[in-house]
């Protein structure tokens, strides 16, 4: 298993890489832009429609990552009196599963959404890029979270020492 564990590890530089290039190809178009539109009066026409495409592919491609290792944002209001009462592995494994459980409604709105893009045929204003390529990468980054934090949350509640060990 921990075999497994490490090829997980492996693999899931793969969307950092792609977050990374697409933050990379953002920061080049954008200098690009301002210089094209200062200097020329020429700015790029489809800036628009490609920040919002890497946009949406930085913030979800490391997603399910983000997921899997409980990097989320937590308020910890909770957090003494769960230590005392020893239930704090308990709450966090409750947590990932109702979490992971409740992804599987907006991958499927978005699933619908895709496949109603895909139907209607629409595609981006300046460069014609097919929308459903984009809301199924979306849908397919919430439903991998969800799965990664289904995974975790019972992992938690069974094989805490798992966890710690593939950290």
């Amino acid at each position: 298993m921990s075999a497994f564990l490490r090829l997980l590890r492996r693999a899931s530089a793969l969307p950092v890489l792609l977050a990374s290039g697409a933050l990379f190809a953002l920061m080049v178009m954008t200098f690009c832009d301002v210089i094209l539109r200062s200097a020329f009066n020429a700015p790029i026409e489809a800036a628009t429609e490609l920040t919002r495409i890497l946009m949406a592919i930085i913030v979800f491609s490391v997603l399910p990552m983000v997921s899997a290792r409980g990097h989320h944002i937590a308020v910890d209001l909770t957090d003494p009196f769960f230590h005392r009462v020893r239930a704090a592995r308990l709450r966090d494994g409750m947590i990932h599963l109702l979490s992971g459980a409740m992804l599987y409604w907006p991958f499927d709105r978005l699933r619908v959404l895709a496949e109603r893009q895909r139907s209607y045929g629409d595609v981006t204003e300046y460069l014609a890029i097919p929308q459903f390529y984009i809301s199924w990468f979306i849908a397919l980054a919430v439903a991998l979270a969800g799965l990664a934090m289904l995974v975790v949350g019972v992992l938690t509640l069974i094989a805490p020492k798992l966890l710690r060990d593939a950290q």
